[in-house]
């Protein structure tokens, strides 16, 4: 399996300071078992009872909790989350302060915002994300985060929808199909839900399905650069998506989170694409790109071109959730937002960008020094590593006992990432450089 050598003058105490752990309520099946005490008469809802694990991050945290626990004085090096850890730029923060500023002046103050957010972040999104493309600021609805936005598009189309995602994907589009109820039942013989069509996405198919393979599904949630693989979808891929969807009838979901991280002529939006605006809503956020994991914004774009069965258009409905289930984003974060989107902005955001890449360059390197097969790091800030005949939570705990690195086991990302393991390239530098180092001792 593994060789590893003496490691403890590597992780000696003083070669990074331990991470500070934030307790909170855990997502992990521990808090659904059975209390004995009084009860109501309120059923629990049958769908999170199929739910078949706790959610994939909290799953995690809580293994580095543990570990913690029996190492108190290890120096963990977390690379799984993919949280991001790079100040924000000057201007971008700036521009938050001196909104907050003006909160305490009568000229300043403003309480509710629009709930589709505000006409100069819509304007600006449309006019910068999507120049030449067409989106209209009325098309962009401004949210607290892309997968909010996903759970609202789920609430959107209902339940009993027959639904397919890429294998692997985010852990967020299954458990939440299961949770609105388009999943059906968990068949553990296959480790797969019943009325979800997993498309295999792996090297061998250049990572992207075999729609000639693929079963008609009235969803289809896409991730291009793909979480956890890295991989970005060429324009030749995309049409094909996009004309299977058209065939099918379907409504492509299109998550574009880390698109600002395309180093080639990969589209960054599918409404690159010719036909799109006919069958896509497309996800984004300010999250990665921006740094704002913690500030919280993003959007979602609802073409006017995309409609229902009936001719109803999807916008009209979409524009409902979001009035009714939510009061809009924090006209803070937007601040911060508008600033990202202009010149400087987009200039300072950029070389965040280059950093985290530089960073996935690094890992890269070092995984494959060691004879590791090694995808991803590219167009996206992960880097996808294949354990041939390993188990990926097997891998994950060796790693994180001799090296005491958090990593995200493949199979938390569906039955297909089985035998891989994800390493986030979110990190300051020295970590990133200590954890290549580390990692060399852990020989396959």
């Amino acid at each position: 399996m593994y060789k590893t050598s003496n490691l403890s003058s590597v992780f000696s105490p003083n070669s990074l300071q331990p991470r500070m752990l934030v307790n909170r309520f855990s997502c992990t099946l521990k808090n659904q078992s059975v209390r004995i005490g009084h009860t109501t008469k309120v059923p629990r809802n049958v769908n999170m009872e199929k739910l078949q694990h706790g959610y994939l991050f909290p799953e995690i945290e809580r293994h580095e909790l543990l570990h913690l626990k029996k190492y108190p004085n290890a120096n963990v090096i977390d690379l799984g989350i993919g949280d991001t850890t790079e100040p924000l730029p000057t201007l971008v923060t700036s521009s938050m302060v001196d909104f907050v500023r003006g909160l305490s002046t009568a000229e300043g103050y403003k309480g509710y915002g629009p709930e589709q957010g505000e006409k100069a972040l819509r304007k600006a999104i449309a006019h910068r994300v999507y120049k030449d493309l067409g989106i209209k600021p009325s098309e962009v609805f401004v949210s607290d985060g892309a997968q909010c936005d996903i759970s609202r598009l789920q609430l959107l189309m209902g339940p009993n929808l027959k639904i397919a995602v890429q294998d692997p994907s985010f852990p967020a589009y299954i458990d939440s199909s299961v949770i609105i109820g388009h999943a059906g039942k968990f068949v553990d013989r296959i480790g797969k839900y019943e009325n979800i069509e997993y498309m295999t996405c792996g090297p061998q198919t250049d990572f992207f399905p075999d729609l000639h393979r693929t079963s008609r599904s009235q969803l289809i949630f896409f991730c291009s650069p793909n979480n956890p693989t890295g991989h970005a979808a060429t324009r030749k891929q995309l049409q094909q998506l996009v004309d299977f969807a058209k065939v099918n009838g379907s409504i492509i979901i299109y998550d574009s989170a880390y698109s600002a991280y395309i180093t080639d002529d990969s589209p960054k939006s599918i409404f690159e694409i010719p036909g799109a605006k006919e069958v896509a809503i497309e996800v984004s956020s300010f999250s990665k790109f921006a740094g704002f994991t913690g500030v919280r914004l993003g959007w979602t774009v609802v073409p006017e071109e995309l409609l229902y069965s009936n001719g109803f258009p999807v916008l009209h409905d979409f524009n409902r959730i979001v009035c009714t289930c939510f009061n809009g984003a924090s006209s803070i974060s937007q601040a911060g937002g508008l600033a990202c989107l202009s010149p400087e902005g987009l200039k300072a955001v950029k070389s965040l960008i280059d950093y985290y890449m530089e960073n996935a360059r690094i890992l890269v390197n070092a995984l494959t020094s060691l004879g590791l097969t090694v995808y991803g790091g590219k167009n996206a800030p992960y880097v996808w590593v294949r354990f041939s005949g390993l188990k990926s939570w097997d891998v994950f705990g060796e790693i994180l006992e001799n090296t005491h690195i958090i990593t995200v086991p493949g199979s938390g990302f569906g039955p297909g990432g089985e035998g891989y393991i994800r390493i986030s390239a979110f990190g300051q530098r020295e970590s990133i450089i200590e954890a290549s180092e580390r990692l060399k001792y852990l020989l396959y």
